[in-house]
C-alpha cells in the first residue's frame, strides 16, 4: 500500500514538473518594455505633494549614480565608467524631450536599470522628470 502510495505520487510529480518549471520561467522573464513616449510632452502638472514623492524616488533611485544635484560625478558611476548626461547642464537637457527620458526611466538604458511600474506609477515618472528639468534651472539661476 505504501509502495503503491509513494509510486502514484512519484508519477504526479513527474507529471506535473514540466508545468511548474515552466510556470516558474515565465515569472523570472524581463517585463516587456513600456509603449514608447519619445517625443512626448510632459502630461503631469506638478503639485507640492508629487514633486516631494518625486524628490523621495530621486534619493533613493537616482541620485547614488547621478548624485544629489544631478551632475552624474559620484563615486559610482565613475567606478562603473557611467556616460551620464549632466542634469545640471540645461543644454544638454533640452536635447531630450519630456517623453524621451520618460522612455530612459521606464525601460531603463545601458547599465540604468528600469523604474519599476510597481514602485513609481507613471505620474511619478513624469514628476521625476519635472524635478530632474528643475536641476538645470537652479544651476542656470545660481550663475
Amino acid at each position: 500500500m505504501l509502495k503503491s502510495f509513494l509510486l502514484l505520487s512519484a508519477a504526479g510529480l513527474f507529471a506535473f514538473s514540466p508545468a511548474l518549471i515552466q510556470a516558474s520561467a515565465s515569472q523570472d522573464a524581463a517585463p516587456a518594455p513600456a509603449a514608447s513616449h519619445a517625443g512626448a510632452p510632459n502630461p503631469v502638472k506638478p503639485t507640492a505633494e508629487a514633486q516631494a514623492r518625486a524628490k523621495e524616488i530621486y534619493g533613493i533611485d537616482c541620485a547614488m549614480c547621478h548624485g544629489d544635484n544631478g551632475n552624474g560625478q559620484t563615486d559610482l558611476g565613475k567606478s562603473m565608467s557611467l556616460n551620464m548626461v549632466d542634469f545640471t547642464d540645461g543644454k544638454a537637457m533640452s536635447a531630450k524631450s519630456d517623453g524621451d527620458l520618460f522612455d530612459i526611466i521606464r525601460n531603463g538604458k545601458d547599465k540604468m536599470p528600469p523604474e519599476a511600474a510597481g514602485r513609481a506609477n507613471d505620474n511619478i515618472v513624469w514628476n521625476l522628470i519635472i524635478y530632474i528639468r528643475k536641476m538645470s534651472n537652479m544651476q542656470a539661476a545660481a550663475r
